[in-house]
C-alpha cells in the first residue's frame, strides 16, 4: 500500500483533526525507527499512519479497536506483518501478544506522541522544537502529567534494543520534522 492510498483511507475514516495529527506523528516516528533499524520504511510508516483507522468508530469499545481496522483493510494489499502490528498495538484489550520488532515499535511510537504533544503545549512557545529529552523524561515520571499516556508502552522501546533516551530523541526529531503539519 502506498502512502497516498493510506492517506486516502485515513481521510475517509478519521475526521477529527487531532486524531489525524496523532496518526501523522506516529507515521513520522515509525519512519525514523524503520530507518534506524534498516526495516521497510514505507511499510512501517503506513502502519503508523493507519494504526487508529477505526478509533472514531471504536473509541467506546476498546475490545474492538484494531479488529475493526483489520476489517476496513480487507481487500487492500497491506502486508500481513503490518496488519498484525496494527492489531497488536492494542494487544491487551484484544488478548494478543506483541511478538515482532514492528509490534513493539508501533506501540511505543503511537504512545509517545501524546506525551510529546503535551510537553510541547506547556512550553511558552508551544513548539516541539523547544522540547528536550530531559523534559520528556521528567514528565514521564509525573503520573499527573498526560495521565492517559501509558508510560509502560513507551518503555517498550527497550524491548527492541533502543534505550529510552535515544527513543525520545528520535521521536522528538521525527515530530519536529513535521511540526508544521502538527501545528506545533
Amino acid at each position: 500500500m502506498t502512502r497516498e492510498e493510506a492517506l486516502n483511507l485515513l481521510n475517509q475514516h478519521i475526521h477529527a483533526d487531532n486524531l489525524k495529527k496523532h496518526c501523522l506523528a506516529t507515521e513520522a516516528i515509525m519512519r525514523a525507527l524503520a530507518r534506524h533499524f534498516g526495516e521497510d520504511e514505507e511499510a512501517w510508516a503506513v502502519a503508523g499512519l493507519l494504526h487508529d483507522l477505526d478509533f472514531e468508530e471504536t473509541r467506546d469499545d476498546p475490545a474492538s479497536h484494531g479488529k475493526r481496522t483489520l476489517e476496513l483493510l480487507e481487500g487492500t494489499d497491506l502486508g500481513d506483518e503490518v496488519r498484525r502490528a496494527i492489531a497488536r498495538h492494542n494487544a491487551e484489550a484484544l488478548g494478543l501478544t506483541r511478538e515482532t520488532r514492528l509490534d513493539f515499535a508501533l506501540t511505543c511510537a503511537e504512545t509517545i506522541t501524546g506525551l510529546i504533544v503535551a510537553a510541547a503545549l506547556v512550553h511558552p512557545d508551544k513548539k516541539i522544537a523547544s522540547v528536550k529529552v530531559k523534559s520528556v523524561r521528567k514528565r514521564m515520571k509525573s503520573k499527573d502529567f498526560a495521565r492517559n499516556v501509558n508510560r509502560d508502552h513507551i518503555a517498550l522501546c527497550e524491548q527492541i534494543g533502543l534505550p529510552l533516551n535515544d527513543f525520545i530523541e528520535m521521536s522528538l526529531g521525527a515530530m519536529a520534522g513535521i511540526a508544521d503539519q502538527l501545528g506545533l
